[in-house]
């Protein structure tokens, strides 16, 4: 605090000073104010400034400390553009207003970290008292939030949300079907049949079924196929093969989906593979059934509780 005095506290005051072009307020209680006597040591004091606040904020809040991030960044945002336009003024390759930068660059930070350009803009506003920025104002806040979106989709609090939820709470479709869970959606009413098993047998498991698929399990209830029963509906009708014919003839691969995959790459299974009942396995165990009408249904519910 006493090389940075302007670390102390939430910076709100030092902010006003810079903007109201009084540097020398801010030097004058650090212990480097005698070698801040030229403009060049002063960008580089104010340029540390923006930098050990992120650091320092970063540490605060990484140990439990109180904060956020709205004044950090309205701190860092204010010392960039002050320190830029000073710079460009210093080269002499052309003059523009310091205040409006540390203004415009305020809005720029806050718009970028929390992805709220609005916000930002009529918050500078605000405290300009007028609305004469505004233009610069929309100009900055929608390109920085547009960057920001490029490297990363989510806000610092999205992100957050995101990690409790293990989610992307950016994609409505994905955060909806995120809260349905695979194990309630599982359907256990069809009945399952053996390789070795007669067309006979089969034939009496389907006059007692309500479904048209039937899961095909070995010994240990692993899933090795699946019948369905358009595909053998004229075989059952020739009673010459049912002692001859078994399941393990008339069964086709199961296009089964893993227990721990997502409803959103379930439901991308079912557009592939243009089928209404996906067997589910477990460690190639069979659990059950999924039903795309079902899912389809719960999503539907969920859909109309956020209307």
């Amino acid at each position: 605090m006493i090389v940075f005095p302007p670390l102390f506290g939430e910076g709100y005051e030092s902010i006003k000073m810079l903007a109201n072009l009084q540097t020398s307020e801010i030097t004058k209680t650090s212990l480097l104010s005698q070698f801040l006597q030229n403009d060049y040591t002063l960008l580089i004091f104010l340029g540390a400034l923006a930098l050990v606040k992120v650091i320092a904020a970063a540490i605060t809040l990484g140990s439990g400390g109180n904060g956020g991030n709205f004044g950090p960044s309205l701190f860092v945002g204010a010392y960039l553009g002050f320190t830029f336009a000073r710079l460009i003024n210093l080269t002499g390759l052309a003059y523009i207003p310091e205040t409006n930068f540390t203004l415009v660059a305020m809005a720029g930070i806050l718009s970028g970290v929390f992805y709220a350009p609005l916000c930002a803009i009529f918050l500078i506003a605000e405290i300009t008292g007028g609305y004469a920025l505004i233009i610069p104002l929309m100009i900055v806040a929608a390109l920085s939030v547009t960057v920001a979106r490029y490297f990363e989709p989510l806000s610092m609090e999205g992100r957050k949300l995101s990690r409790l939820l293990n989610v992307n709470v950016d994609d409505r479709d994905q955060y909806l079907l995120s809260k349905l869970y695979l194990k309630e959606l599982l359907e256990n009413n069809f009945s399952s049949v053996r390789p070795e098993d007669t067309l006979r047998l089969l034939v009496r498991v389907i006059s007692i079924s309500k479904r048209n698929t039937f899961p095909v399990v070995n010994k240990e209830n692993e899933l090795v196929g699946v019948v369905h029963l358009d595909n053998i509906r004229e075989l059952i009708f020739n009673t010459k093969i049912y002692d001859t014919t078994r399941v393990k003839d008339l069964m086709v691969p199961a296009h089964a989906v893993d227990f721990d995959d997502t409803l959103h790459d379930i439901l991308k299974k079912f557009d592939e593979t243009r089928q209404w009942n996906l067997p589910v396995v477990k460690d190639k165990i069979y659990q059950g059934f999924l039903s795309k009408a079902r899912i389809l249904s719960e999503y539907r519910s969920e859909l109309m509780k956020t209307i």
